[in-house]
């Protein structure tokens, strides 16, 4: 099952990710409110892992037992060879020479399992980091209790979430948060077993829209809660990262999904829908791409803020086609042969 219209979203929230990692005196921050949207656009991560955990029952929802081979296999050729490349485009942007601890934790995407480590190298990765952990459960909880229909994986991932979030808020506000650029920033922000809980939600949204796929006009809804997303983040003093927005992130999900209104029509062009599919390597590479662009045009031209960054936007978007075209998609077409053949 594809669920065309939902593919955008993921652009959506890459973009907002990009922006936030931009230079603060571009136009955008300039806009009242709205660069409170931006300062707070790590939430899109959390977006990621909601949606991810959701995919991956709309993709397996068939299957009476995922094969844990094939399964890895598939992950593995989604994700890693754009999450090396990345690595492979900084190397490129820096003078001094990478650590060998730093490139060996990367490559195993360890990284966000150690304070201090999370953000090394190309730091984008540290989600994929956390992404690695779900996929590496995703094939025992659908074995052991999705596919054998157990009920008390809703009570347990109620649980989890909740805990999560009550210790991140509280922690955010106790003495042993230090403050950015700590080790205990790198805790509560990038430790994965704080993000368990949004893929855990992400798998029940799934269920759930396995069960109610009956599509209806819910254009307004989802206005409506995209609202609510943004009065939540300009206005709301709250930590979010780890998983709180899911409240307005599954309502959407699962409104997106099931619209086949305006909405969908519009979000189910192939420009669009291409744009969602690129998101991936738009996300992982944005950093080594901006840092290239300082390198080859900031250093020798000068340009306004603004013009460096619709320069920025268009060459991001260019590489990260012909990454998808060249590296990502191939990857997919060569396992798909590999397991025909073996």
């Amino acid at each position: 099952m594809k669920i065309t219209q939902i593919t955008f979203t993921r652009f959506v929230a890459a973009l907002a990710i990009v922006i936030s990692h931009f230079n603060k005196d571009v136009f955008l921050y300039k806009i009242p409110y709205l660069s409170e949207v931006f300062l707070r656009a790590n939430v899109g991560v959390s977006y990621f892992f909601i949606l991810s955990g959701f995919i991956m029952i709309i993709a397996y929802h068939k299957k009476e037992k995922i094969g844990y081979g094939d399964y890895y296999r598939n992950r593995f050729a989604r994700i890693y060879p754009l999450y090396v490349v990345g690595l492979l485009l900084l190397w490129f942007t820096r003078e001094e020479k990478f650590l060998f601890t730093d490139i060996l934790l990367y490559l195993l995407g360890l990284q966000s399992w150690i304070p201090g480590k999370a953000m090394v190298l190309n730091f984008p990765g540290w989600s994929i980091s956390v992404e690695f952990l779900f996929y590496l459960l995703f094939p025992f909880l659908y074995n052991y209790l999705y596919s054998k229909k157990n009920k008390s994986i809703w009570v347990i991932t109620i649980l989890i979430w909740i805990v999560t979030q009550i210790f991140s808020n509280l922690y955010m506000k106790s003495g042993f948060y230090k403050g950015p650029h700590t080790e205990s920033h790198d805790f509560i922000t990038y430790f994965p077993l704080l993000h368990i809980n949004e893929f855990l939600i992400g798998n029940l949204a799934g269920l759930f829209f396995i069960k109610n796929h009956k599509q209806k006009d819910f254009d307004l809804s989802i206005s409506l809660i995209f609202i609510g997303i943004l009065l939540c983040l300009i206005f709301v003093p709250l930590y979010f990262h780890n998983g709180l927005m899911g409240v307005l992130f599954i309502p959407l999900i699962l409104l997106i999904s099931r619209n086949n209104g305006l909405l969908t029509k519009i979000f189910s062009l192939k420009p669009l829908e291409y744009l969602g599919e690129i998101s991936y390597a738009i996300y992982i590479t944005h950093i080594p791409v901006l840092y290239i662009l300082r390198q080859l045009v900031w250093k020798k031209y000068i340009f306004d803020i603004d013009a460096l960054f619709g320069i920025y936007m268009v060459a991001l978007l260019l590489s990260s086609a012909l990454f998808y075209q060249l590296i990502e998609s191939p990857a997919r077409e060569f396992l798909r042969k590999f397991r025909k053949a073996s």
